[in-house]
């Protein structure tokens, strides 16, 4: 075994990738449901009315901006941070 040990086995490492990022998924999911379930049902019924609707609607689109805003400053940061380490061992 090299000093890599399994971990260099592309196959496993891709594997390991795709269920990490559907963890991931689902924690986002869980996370969405939750905090847009305390936002907008009021009382739970055997039908959703049209302002509960709108509401749902609206706080997933919310979240999901958020969370990519997130993304996308988090990414932007790492590549900022990149280049500045990159610089400093030129």
């Amino acid at each position: 075994m090299d000093s890599q040990g399994v971990a260099a086995d592309p196959h496993l490492q891709q594997f390991i990738e795709v269920e990490s990022q559907k963890q991931r998924f689902q924690q986002l999911v869980h996370q969405m449901t939750e905090v847009c379930w305390e936002k907008c049902m009021d009382k739970p019924g055997p039908k959703l009315d049209s302002r509960t609707e709108v509401c749902f609607v609206n706080c997933v689109e919310r979240f999901i901006d958020t969370s990519q805003f997130i993304l996308n400053r988090l990414e932007q940061t790492q590549r900022t941070r990149g280049s500045f380490s990159e610089t400093i061992t030129d």
